[in-house]
């Protein structure tokens, strides 16, 4: 799902356009067939299981697109991101971020299905653990650990499969939302791919009130995401604070890329 917080990422035709030192931004120019210079301001913390990655990427592309007249579909933006940060991330990349970077709202990715689901109004609050992770190295970890237990860690995927896909059937209902994240957050941690200033924010969020928590991205460090009662978001907020991290306040975005009118 697409939450609030954004990258902001301004392209200019420029007659000295500067070399990019991101690799995924050097790709949306060479895969867009220009150059110019780019200007990029964001909301969201890197390295952090938040899919900054995938937000720069669709949005420079869009900007591009944009500053060029090149006319693409946001579906071809969408496509163009994915190919880029898998081209990167060396084969590794998903399409949920690039796709709800595109579109906003909530996306189920099921193989080289993509399906919209209905938007809901969830009062969400993050947790930055201020501890950055390497998605590369979490990915290469759990493979790892599939060669050496592969019945073990087979489960394990399909226990999260499972969880995922009877989690959207209550999206309307967000206390049982929270004892699927709960489930899944446990999944995740047998995985391997937890750490220990995830737990204490999850088990903060909770003792908080939250409905559920879990941690989000690659982990390894990074993220967590509570959901929490209208209510109490702000309590939360403070209990994710007062464990030495970042809250950030949010819900979930509908729009996904657009052109900004005033930056």
């Amino acid at each position: 799902m697409a939450v609030k917080p954004r990258v902001f990422v301004t392209v200019r035709q420029s007659k000295r356009p500067h070399t990019p030192n991101s690799p995924y931004i050097h790709n949306c120019f060479m895969d867009m067939g220009v150059s110019g210079s780019v200007y990029i301001n964001s909301q969201i913390p890197s390295s952090s299981g938040l899919g900054s990655s995938a937000a720069i990427t669709v949005a420079t592309l869009c900007a591009i697109n944009d500053e060029f007249q090149l006319g693409k579909t946001r579906e071809e933006i969408a496509d163009m991101a994915f190919e880029i940060e898998k081209k990167v991330q060396k084969g590794r990349a998903s399409p949920t971020d690039t796709t709800v970077s595109s579109y906003g709202g909530i996306v189920l990715i099921t193989g080289s299905s993509r399906r919209r689901l209905p938007p809901q109004n969830l009062q969400i609050v993050i947790g930055d653990t201020l501890v950055s992770h390497n998605t590369s190295k979490m990915v290469e970890q759990v493979s790892d650990l599939k060669k050496k237990h592969p019945e073990i860690v087979g489960h394990l995927l399909d226990a999260i499969e499972g969880v995922s896909l009877n989690a959207i059937h209550h999206l309307d209902n967000p206390r049982e939302l929270g004892r699927y994240m709960d489930m899944n957050h446990a999944l995740l941690d047998a995985l391997g791919v937890g750490h220990p200033a995830l737990s204490r924010l999850v088990l903060a969020a909770r003792t908080a009130g939250a409905f559920g928590a879990k941690l989000t991205g690659a982990g390894g460090g990074g993220c967590m995401v509570a959901l929490a009662p209208k209510g109490l978001k702000q309590r939360v907020a403070k209990a994710i604070e007062a464990s030495n991290a970042r809250a950030i306040v949010t819900g979930i975005d509908t729009e996904g890329a657009r052109k900004e009118k005033h930056v």
